[in-house]
């Protein structure tokens, strides 16, 4: 697992477009363990997973591949993750289903479901897990423009996502939205950004609620700081060299510690859950 130490921290590093590149990382993140084996839990069951080229995305196509499911992963433009991610979903034994375009826009999260239901003939969950954010120094720097922008990212196409996917997800269906710890306690220099994980946490709590009878579950994982493509591609070099140093465990997470959770909340194991919020953060995540 992880090495906890703080001499196991990643090196200074940045890029400089979102919502990066896993594959310029270093260290790469971990994806999945050879430790983990999968049982079947997801055998005939095809899922949707937005932002699924990478990081927390990539972790959770892959479990749900080793658990017996086809996967297509909704990506922006980030095609050389994307194939190493089909690969990997492969390589499990599973299909897997291609799908670039602006999430943000709601002809495209249409599509997306669409293409997903024809490619594997229906569609029994929707991981929304795309996000972006942009760190500032103060509410002055926040544009109309970035706030419409993470918005339409962050929210929008979750809700969008969730509309066009409902119309086909089975009784026994499950949705589940990657939230975050700032949507509960906030974040400095990401306000829009925690602002949208709030109010993904609120959409979980009240779609759980409206479709409950209909036997479709509803629930969010909301994770403390990870070491995915969004951290290089959001801050100065030095905070990324001590990002998730603020956690009671003193170092980032890795997406492969996320993927289980997503596995439990999609699989018959959960079928008491809805409306809910699994947090894995570390212990805890003070604003840096």
């Amino acid at each position: 697992m992880p090495d906890p130490s703080a001499s196991d921290k990643q090196p200074p590093q940045s890029q400089d477009h979102q919502p990066g590149e896993q594959s310029a990382m270093r260290p790469t993140p971990e994806t999945i363990r050879d430790s983990y084996l999968g049982s079947g839990r997801l055998k005939g069951r095809s899922a949707l997973v937005t932002g699924g080229d990478s990081g927390i995305g990539r972790a959770v196509a892959v479990h749900f591949a080793r658990e017996g499911a086809d996967v297509a992963i909704a990506y922006l433009e980030e095609t050389d993750d994307a194939r190493e991610t089909e690969r990997m979903i492969r390589a499990e034994g599973g299909k897997c289903l291609l799908l670039p375009g602006d999430l943000g826009h709601e002809d495209a999260c249409r599509q997306a479901v669409a293409s997903t239901v024809e490619a594997f003939g229906g569609l029994d969950i929707l991981v929304n897990n795309a996000a972006e954010q942009h760190a500032v120094d103060s509410a002055g720097e926040l544009t109309a423009e970035q706030v419409e922008r993470t918005f339409r990212t962050n929210i929008f196409a979750y809700i969008y996502m969730a509309k066009a996917a409902l119309e086909h997800l089975p009784e026994g269906g499950a949705i589940i939205n990657t939230g975050s710890v700032t949507g509960v306690r906030g974040h400095k220099t990401l306000l829009d950004y925690a602002a949208t994980k709030g109010a993904i946490h609120a959409f979980t709590f009240s779609l759980a609620q409206a479709y409950a009878e209909q036997g479709i579950r509803v629930n969010a994982v909301a994770p403390g700081p990870i070491w995915t493509p969004l951290i290089p591609a959001s801050f100065p070099e030095d905070k990324v060299a001590q990002f998730g140093g603020s956690t009671l465990m003193k170092r980032a997470g890795q997406p492969s510690e996320l993927g289980p959770a997503y596995v439990f909340l999609a699989s018959e194991e959960a079928s008491f859950i809805t409306g809910q919020i699994i947090h894995i953060n570390g212990g805890g995540h003070i604003s840096a």
